[in-house]
């Protein structure tokens, strides 16, 4: 027999699994709330133990989620930079990389392409386990329906408190590696 599948998104405030799925409403909202979330962040990475628990850390992930992949695909790289501890661990291809100087000029390229105009960036799968949160994502040209990248990445992030301390990411281009000037304009910093 069959597992029936479940849609990863049926817990969280918003679906990002497929393009055209939340409202402009929703989107400013989470771009608020992912400034709120970065604001909690705690100079030293807090403990998990009876005061945060991995129960609360996994729904703070959860809350979160969303608003990760809403400053992905506006392109807000001053969020996405606030999502991250100072002194991250980065595995990918082109790392390692460690703290956040070191793949700032590399991951600019990668967040200008994936959120470049007439473009979507999708994630199908999410899932949570304590402070481990696993996605895969693709990009999609919306006129010509054809795919721009996709990639697998795992991140371990300790809830609000802690924010994103390790990131390991397998990414795969097709169609460009370096971003053109113009849309590395388009990132906020």
């Amino acid at each position: 027999m069959v597992k029936k599948r479940t849609s990863y998104y049926k817990d969280l405030s918003a679906d990002y699994s497929r393009p055209g799925l939340v409202s402009d409403q929703m989107k400013a909202k989470l771009l608020e709330d992912a400034a709120k979330y970065i604001a909690l962040k705690e100079d030293t990475l807090p403990a998990i133990d009876a005061s945060y628990t991995a129960e609360q850390i996994e729904k703070e992930n959860k809350d979160w989620w969303p608003t990760h992949c809403e400053a992905l695909r506006q392109g807000r790289g001053d969020l996405l930079t606030g999502e991250y501890r100072s002194d991250l661990v980065y595995f990918c291809q082109d790392g390692p990389y460690y703290g956040l100087d070191e793949q700032k000029e590399r991951e600019q390229h990668w967040w200008a392409l994936i959120a470049q105009p007439n473009v979507t960036m999708c994630w199908p799968i999410v899932m949570f386990w304590s402070e481990f949160v696993h996605f895969e994502w693709y990009c999609v040209d919306d006129e010509t329906n054809e795919a721009l990248a996709k990639g697998t990445v795992s991140w371990v992030r300790r809830g609000h408190r802690g924010a994103c301390y390790y990131k390991s990411e397998q990414l795969t281009f097709y169609r460009d590696v370096f971003a053109s000037p113009e849309l590395l304009k388009l990132i906020t910093t």
